[in-house]
C-alpha cells in the first residue's frame, strides 16, 4: 500500500503524462544508454566528462520516468463535472467583491496547474475557498497576502 496521495488529472492531462512517459521509455532512455556506451568506450572513467554527463542524464531520465509512473498509478481522472457546485474540472467565473473585477479559472489538480492559462490548483487558496460552493455564494479567500471576498458568478 502506497502512502502517495491521489493526483487529480483531466483526461487530457493524463494523456499528456502517458505520452511523455512513452517518449522517455522508448526514445530518450535508449539514447542515454547509447551515449553511456560510447562514453565507456573512451577509456578511463575517472576523468571522463562524457561518461559523467551520460550518467547524470541517465539519472535524470530514470527519476522522471519513476515520477511519471507514480503519477499514472495514483491518477484520479476527472470525467464528469457538475455545474451545481464548484469542483475540480469546472470553469468558474468569480467576481472580487472589493473592486468588482472578474476572473475566470479552471480548477485542476496541482500537476496540471498553469496560472498563465488561468488553470489553478485545487490546493490554491481561491480553489479551496470556492470548491463545494454554488453560483451566487460569496466566500472569503484566505491568502498569504490577506483575506478577501469573491462571489461565484458562473460555473461551467
Amino acid at each position: 500500500m502506497s502512502n502517495t496521495k491521489e493526483i487529480y488529472l483531466t483526461e487530457e492531462g493524463l494523456n499528456e503524462i502517458i505520452k511523455e512517459l512513452d517518449y522517455l521509455k522508448k526514445e530518450r532512455r535508449p539514447e542515454v544508454i547509447q551515449a553511456l556506451k560510447e562514453a565507456r568506450a573512451l577509456g578511463d572513467l575517472s576523468e571522463n566528462a562524457e561518461y559523467d554527463s551520460a550518467r547524470a542524464a541517465q539519472a535524470e531520465v530514470e527519476n522522471k520516468i519513476k515520477e511519471l509512473e507514480i503519477m499514472v498509478e495514483n491518477a484520479v481522472v476527472i470525467k464528469e463535472v457538475s455545474t451545481d457546485k464548484v469542483s475540480i474540472g469546472n470553469k468558474v467565473v468569480i467576481k472580487y467583491i472589493e473592486d468588482g473585477d472578474t476572473d475566470q479559472y479552471t480548477i485542476v489538480g496541482s500537476k496540471e496547474a498553469d496560472p498563465f492559462q488561468n488553470r489553478i490548483s485545487n490546493e490554491s487558496p481561491i480553489a479551496k475557498a470556492i470548491i463545494g460552493k454554488g453560483i451566487g455564494d460569496i466566500v472569503t479567500v484566505e491568502s498569504p497576502n490577506g483575506n478577501y471576498e469573491v462571489k461565484i458568478e458562473e460555473i461551467s
